[in-house]
């Protein structure tokens, strides 16, 4: 993508300890990925994942160009899986559903005609300290979703990732065909 100089101090985690950091301002940062509305960005000290709030600070970068809005005006299983296909490993340019990280999606309405969402999802490595970024993503993205009451995104080992569970688009993507 492109050189940027930050304009501020900003939060960032760091890739794949998933600690979080500072970034400094007038820090230069090298933009990898822009997908699911959050950033990721390589530096002379390694990869950071920004939230999509935290883009303003990258000098001469527009995100609302970048990402796409899910668009989302009423309540369906589709419209869960579409929200789960904006949520991205920061290092891997494929969703976590073609990536076949989402292992398990329940849907139920609740008393007050709403819904709660529960989904169990795994990662490529059991070491990832992205795992409970990319997770909390997922569960913001589903929970704007119309009528959501609740969601909750477990993280799951069983059974273990291999990358024979991407999907044909994301081996595509990857070019892995």
């Amino acid at each position: 993508m492109s050189t940027h100089k930050l304009t501020a101090d900003i939060p960032a985690t760091a890739i794949p300890a998933g600690t979080a950091i500072t970034l400094h301002a007038g820090e230069e940062v090298f933009i990898t990925q822009t997908l699911g509305g959050n950033v990721t960005v390589r530096t002379d000290r390694g990869l950071f994942r920004l939230a999509s709030e935290q883009a303003k600070a990258i000098g001469g970068f527009d995100l609302a160009h970048a990402a796409p809005s899910s668009g989302q005006a009423t309540f369906s299983e589709q419209a869960v899986w579409d929200a789960l296909k904006t949520c991205f490993d920061p290092e891997i340019p494929v969703n976590i559903v073609d990536l076949g990280l989402v292992y398990d999606l329940a849907l139920e309405t609740t008393p007050a005609g709403g819904h709660a969402i529960d989904v169990k999802m795994t990662l490529t490595a059991p070491g990832c300290g992205m795992g409970p970024v990319i997770a909390e993503d997922a569960r913001q993205k589903i929970a704007a979703l119309p009528t959501v009451e609740s969601a909750k995104v477990h993280i799951v080992w069983d059974p273990q990732w291999t990358p024979q569970m991407i999907s044909a688009d994301g081996r595509k993507i990857l070019g892995l065909e």
